[in-house]
């Protein structure tokens, strides 16, 4: 058996890679790990988002988790830094389905602990031993030990009352803000939200039917809220991903604001608050460089970790930092939050715009973003972690990297998530790094492809 998890839970293609079968295990060896140690019988809450798939994941993970003796309470339609919220309330552990960014294909699970906090490497391993060889070994209560599965009704309004509790500023009037849904789990919290702050909401891609989850819309496809913001005159515009742990905003002009201009943005305003701990902001390696030359001309720390929003908490956590995050939208507000949250970090830009009574473009003026171009190269899952063992390949990255030392940065490395090897460059000449990153892209897609 090959690693199932990945840098975000256990993903795969819905009944082929990520099947019923599979899911059952996960809940039967997930419930026993993370609840051997409750003395009653453990409460184990369950959300997803709109994906056709969902409803079948989500009977057989419940069967595997109410086989253990667990309770199952099943949430529906959440986003996931909901389940992370509401796990904390009373919860042994949390489940979501989601493959987030992913198209609607695709699943996937993630286990989160009762903190709200996903998995240590250790867990998981714990989790992938069990379904390898004990599964088998592990105990099977009967009559009144079996779990139950239950619904949780309270869930969504109490999610919303959290967003709404972080906001100082509880009158939004005056802005007119447009959500591009991606057709997710945010397509109702969302539109909650935000109207009850009183701002003047446009709504896109909030009718999901199961298969349109980020299809040409969300965080991944911005050129439909582009066109929206500009067409209607709106004040900012914000995407959500599949699931509602990520964001990614456009200024009144119809100019991207990605998840590095967004930490860049939310640590100043906190700093001008008081409230950014140890000046220090937590990124990975694929920020952009004007994060960190920022951070250099405005005296602020940018720590940079391995990709994936996991290391990026344990980082946090480990500092005793406060904000964190990705280039993709991925922000951590430890004071608020244990996982990313796409809500909560719009929430916290706007309010920072409102503060400085600024617009977003006016806001958005604290780094430069230097061209950097992500190209995917598309690799079998059994061979993406493969590409520094190929000789011809490991030359030609060592050959770039030597031409654009001192001017920019190569970095190649397997996606945690998908079948593909990420080749990303940064440069100061943007056709320049293109060429270059789809040429090394097209030579790993022809080596190991």
């Amino acid at each position: 058996m090959g690693k199932l998890f990945g840098t975000d839970g256990v993903r795969g293609l819905a009944n082929s890679e990520l099947t019923p079968e599979l899911a059952f295990k996960l809940g039967k060896a997930g419930a026993y790990v993370l609840t051997k140690h409750t003395r009653e019988a453990p409460k184990i809450l369950l959300g997803m988002d709109t994906r056709r798939s969902g409803g079948m994941l989500a009977a057989a993970l419940t069967a595997g988790m109410c086989s253990m003796g667990a309770d199952v309470y099943n949430a529906g339609v959440i986003p996931t830094p909901g389940v992370a919220y509401i796990v904390r309330k009373g919860y042994d552990a949390g489940v979501m389905l989601s493959a987030s960014h992913n198209p609607f294909e695709d699943n996937g699970i993630k286990f989160f602990n009762a903190q709200g906090y996903k998995l240590d490497d250790s867990i998981e391993e714990e989790i992938e031993a069990l379904i390898e060889h004990g599964l088998d070994d592990l105990p099977r209560p009967t009559h009144g030990q079996v779990g139950e599965a239950l619904t949780e009704e309270v869930a969504l309004p109490d999610y919303v009352n959290f967003l709404l509790g972080i906001v100082d500023d509880k009158d939004f009037g005056g802005m007119k803000i447009a959500l591009d849904c991606a057709n997710g789990a945010t397509y109702e919290v969302a539109a909650r939200v935000f109207s009850v702050l009183g701002a003047d909401v446009h709504i896109i891609h909030d009718v999901p039917d199961g298969r349109n989850i980020n299809h040409d819309c969300g965080s991944t496809h911005m050129d439909s809220l582009v066109r929206y913001v500009t067409d209607h005159s709106m004040d900012i515009g914000i995407a959500f991903d599949g699931d509602g742990d990520r964001c990614l905003f456009v200024d009144e002009r119809g100019k991207l604001v990605d998840g590095d201009e967004t930490l860049s943005i939310c640590a100043n305003f906190m700093r001008d608050q008081g409230k950014l701990a140890k000046d220090t902001v937590v990124a990975t390696v694929m920020s952009n460089l004007g994060l960190s030359l920022m951070g250099e001309k405005l005296g602020i720390d940018i720590l940079k970790t391995g990709v994936g929003d996991r290391y990026v908490l344990e980082e946090m956590l480990r500092g005793g930092y406060n904000i964190g995050g990705e280039q993709s939208g991925h922000i951590i507000f430890l004071d608020d939050s244990t996982t990313g949250d796409g809500i909560l970090t719009a929430l916290k830009l706007l309010c920072a715009l409102r503060s400085w009574s600024k617009t977003l473009t006016q806001a958005n003026t604290f780094m430069e973003v230097l061209p950097q171009v992500l190209v995917n190269a598309k690799v079998a899952n059994d061979k993406k972690h493969t590409y520094g063992d190929n000789p011809d390949i490991c030359r030609e990255i060592e050959t770039l990297e030597r031409r654009f030392a001192g001017e920019g940065r190569v970095l190649i490395r397997p996606s945690g998530t998908e079948p593909k090897v990420r080749v990303m460059i940064e440069g100061r000449n943007q056709a320049e790094i293109e060429s270059e990153a789809k040429r090394i892209a097209a030579l790993i897609e022809k080596l190991l492809g």
